[in-house]
């Protein structure tokens, strides 16, 4: 039975008082972390299957990357990279270059900062001035990225927006169209040029096409392959740049670094962030010499490059490939979704399950395919009561991200809290 006191209570009223905005799904109310445990300020211990949302690929309190931290630590946190030379942020560009085969990194500081980079960098180089995204897709709540998405209509209420038209994503378990995979023919991606280009937007206004390998927010939806060999197709006859928003999908979360790479689809121009900096804050728009090209000025910050990120950085993607953590999210993601496929069998609540590596979705639906938009809600917050943290996703997705160095006695012991969680509703 999990603990409770004061403690916590303190602190949320605390935070309810300064803090504006943020979504909390329950009460947690963290203190310190190892592996893939975290520990709450009254000493409770948690099952951490949402790696703080899809962060801590590597798990928490990696001796690495503390002690290349510390390290930097010792010698310099800050350098203003835009504006002076330092090796650690090339050591970091080097890396990634390496580890994707582009040219060119950008830094910066989180993923909402990776995609307006990404923005910027298409209508730079194509002279265009519009954009094309899908509906449940996510890409950031900075007024750019926030333009591309198209989630949550509560992210997107009295902002502006930049010129970006919404296609249908290959949603198969819930067809836009009403059509079934393969007779289908992927027709959700047709409608780009069957409709948008001929209705809306003309290729030569439309500078980039910007998609999630798998939607993450928006549900956890895995599309066919051929849903991205097309758009990459579209991309290539209509001299259209295509985006890749790596963020939560990338860092070896799907077993390959990048998860396009499961489609046989190389992008344009390449976002990531969250795992990629061990916890640390740290973004990267990657693509190639040609396009990113732009002249000095053209774009900027402050912050990146920061030396301590960068040292984080470096000291994660080193270990991420020593550890072989793509062979481990396959294996661990390959057990987790036939145990869910057996408790979808058992509970027919579970909808759908979904996933490459360890970016997996269970789908909960009533029994005529609605939403269980409220059992969802039960069912997370029973979880964490039972020391189990799941996070949610689109409409009634719980979602499954690990760090990818769990074990398989952990996996178990949460499974089993969340069966115990999908009975008690």
């Amino acid at each position: 039975m999990r603990k409770i006191t004061n403690i916590s209570g303190d602190i949320i009223k605390r935070d309810n008082q300064v803090i504006g905005s943020l979504t909390r799904s329950y009460d947690l109310v963290v203190d310190h972390a190892e592996g893939s445990t975290i520990y709450d300020v009254e000493g409770n211990s948690y099952i951490d299957f949402a790696a703080s949302v899809a962060v801590m690929n590597i798990g928490y309190n990696c001796k690495a990357v503390k002690q290349a931290v510390c390290s930097q630590l010792e010698k310099m946190v800050h350098c203003g990279f835009p504006d002076f030379y330092a090796e650690m942020p090339v050591k970091l560009a080097e890396k990634l270059c390496g580890m994707t085969g582009y040219d060119k990194v950008f830094l910066s500081n989180s993923g909402a900062e990776a995609i307006e980079a990404a923005m910027k960098l298409a209508f730079w180089y194509t002279k265009r001035s519009s954009m094309i995204a899908f509906y449940r897709g996510f890409h950031g709540r900075t007024l750019g990225a926030l333009s591309l998405s198209g989630s949550k209509r509560r992210h997107k209420e009295h902002f502006p927006s930049l010129p970006v038209v919404h296609s249908h994503y290959a949603y198969c378990y819930r067809c836009p169209l009403n059509l079934e995979y393969p007779g289908c023919g992927v027709a959700c991606v047709e409608e780009i040029e069957q409709t948008i280009f001929k209705r809306e937007l003309s290729p030569e206004d439309t500078a980039a096409i910007a998609v999630e390998p798998i939607q993450g927010e928006g549900g956890f939806v895995v599309p066919p392959v051929e849903f991205h060999k097309e758009l990459r197709r579209i991309c290539d006859d209509n001299d259209v740049l295509l985006i890749a928003d790596e963020i939560q999908s990338g860092g070896f979360r799907t077993g390959k670094f990048m998860a396009m790479e499961n489609f046989g689809v190389r992008a344009d121009i390449v976002c990531m962030s969250k795992s990629i900096g061990g916890g640390i804050p740290l973004g990267a728009t990657l693509s190639t010499d040609k396009i990113m090209s732009w002249e000095p000025g053209a774009h900027s910050n402050t912050f990146g490059g920061n030396l301590l990120a960068a040292a984080g950085g470096l000291a994660t993607l080193e270990f991420m490939e020593r550890s072989k953590l793509g062979e481990k999210a396959v294996e661990k993601g390959n057990y987790i979704m036939k145990r869910l496929n057996e408790l979808k069998d058992k509970y027919p609540l579970i909808g759908d399950v979904r996933g490459i590596g360890l970016m997996i979705g269970a789908e909960l639906v009533e029994g005529d395919k609605e939403p269980a938009v409220q059992k969802r809600e039960q069912i997370v917050r029973k979880a964490f009561d039972g020391g189990l943290i799941l996070l949610p996703a689109g409409d009634s997705v719980i979602r499954f991200v690990p760090p990818l160095i769990i074990s398989r006695t952990e996996i178990d012991k949460g499974l089993e809290i969340f069966e115990r969680a999908l009975k008690g509703v």
